[in-house]
């Protein structure tokens, strides 16, 4: 009865100071880094119209945009909610054309695009242009965006000044 009793109490003390985190279904604990955070980089080769390159790795992205291949698609926001993505189009000739999977031609239907400073989306087949830095002056505001999933649309803004 006894070695019982202390089965039952190591397993209550094990429950007691469990964390949610990872390989569980429904984590729910904040992640507090006391340093530096070093995320994964990658680098998309833009892609044709109507065959634009699936953006679905890495956090900051290097967008390489070409003459005829210029497209780029986000995930749909709703299967990845809490996403977060660093673009930024390294290209001092072309700009990037950002789209996303899961929009609808009717407003409202679908994933859209909302820049975080306005309440008004792109459009129900809207997209984001990332423009070059073809005066080489750095005053391209668009030149580097982060999106971020709410998980139903795309929240987007650019980053510094």
């Amino acid at each position: 009865m006894k070695s019982i009793i202390i089965a039952i109490f190591i397993l209550f003390i094990n429950t007691a100071f469990a964390q949610v985190g990872i390989n569980t279904t429904d984590p729910k604990s904040t992640l507090d880094i006391n340093g530096n955070l070093s995320v994964k980089v990658v680098e998309y080769n833009g892609g044709p119209g109507g065959a634009a390159t699936p953006i679905d790795d890495g956090v900051y992205i290097s967008l390489v945009p070409t003459a005829s291949n210029v497209e780029f698609i986000l995930p749909d926001a709703s299967l990845v909610p809490g996403r977060i993505y660093i673009l930024r189009n390294i290209s001092d000739a072309e700009n990037a054309v950002i789209y996303t999977f899961g929009a609808d031609a009717t407003s409202g239907a679908g994933v859209e695009f909302y820049r975080g400073d306005g309440r008004n989306s792109q459009g129900p087949l809207g997209s984001v242009i990332m423009t070059a830095d073809i005066d080489n002056n750095g005053g391209d505001i668009t030149k580097t965006l982060i999106f971020i999933s709410d998980g139903a649309n795309w929240t987007y803004g650019h980053i510094g000044l």
